[in-house]
């Protein structure tokens, strides 16, 4: 988990049990990939705690995003992958491992805690983090910078995988809620949506797109100059849509072969 050493950094997962706590990508060429998504985001990057493989993307002044530089030895795809907040990385391994998961990597101790890299039954990949979070990053409200949106074979069958891995509804202090609306299963927190569940995915899908797998969306201004900074600069437009809400989304693929997508503000 990509984070940056912050002196505020005081939230703890404990405060937030099941909540998507970060974003992070994992890239053949750190140094491309902070090109690519300066040029069509607009971040900026600063050094995360992690050492000089890993930064930050920053817009505003605000921590959006981790990027870091995969490291050879590690046989993972280049993908952008979501956190979760857990107040103990290793009884929610064991939850994922007694579920049928599978916990690729870790759990991992880091400066400001501990992580590990799992995927569902689908094989949606996901990561869990114990320990510090970074201030003022909440999918969700508003100003958040990025919201989720799983791709699942069965919804209702994710949201209970995830929510007896990471206590969604689970009546803790500070858990997650769960709902149903528009055909989706979501993920609350005080009234905020966190994540979209949907249904629909399948695992031999030719089309990336179709295959389980968590989305993360990026909330732009202008999505048709987002389509043309992606294809300036060497990524790629799969998809154009819009939202329930009436909101202009694109799913995008990076030079590195990372799907993202980016949602209007609306």
């Amino acid at each position: 988990m990509n984070h940056q050493q912050h002196a505020t950094a005081t939230t703890s997962t404990t405060k937030t049990p099941g909540a998507p706590c970060w974003v992070s990508l994992m890239a053949r060429d750190l140094g491309a990939s902070q090109a690519f998504y300066g040029a069509v985001l607009g971040w900026e990057f600063h050094r995360g705690g992690l050492g000089e493989e890993f930064s930050v993307a920053v817009l505003d002044g605000s921590p959006v995003a981790g990027i870091g530089a995969l490291a050879p030895r590690l046989r993972v795809a280049v993908a952008w992958t979501p956190y979760f907040a857990t107040p103990d990385a290793d009884v929610a391994s064991a939850r994922i491992r007694e579920r049928s998961g599978t916990v690729a990597v870790g759990p991992l101790a880091f400066s400001l805690g501990r992580g590990a890299l799992a995927a569902d039954r689908d094989g949606a990949v996901f990561g869990i983090w114990e320990g510090a979070l970074i201030p003022d990053w909440q999918s969700g409200h508003k100003d958040a910078p990025a919201w989720l949106h799983l791709r699942a074979r069965n919804a209702f069958d994710s949201a209970i995988f995830y929510g007896e891995v990471l206590d969604w509804a689970s009546g803790l202090p500070g858990c997650c809620e769960v709902g149903y609306e528009n055909d989706e299963v979501v993920l609350m927190s005080h009234g905020h949506v966190l994540a979209r569940l949907s249904s629909g995915a399948t695992g031999t899908a030719p089309d990336p797109l179709l295959r389980p797998r968590w989305d993360v969306h990026f909330p732009v201004d202008d999505v048709a100059a987002t389509v043309r900074a992606v294809e300036t600069n060497g990524g790629i437009v799969l998809e154009r849509r819009t939202t329930f809400e009436g909101a202009e989304e694109a799913a995008l693929r990076d030079p590195d072969g990372a799907l993202f997508t980016v949602t209007g503000r609306i």
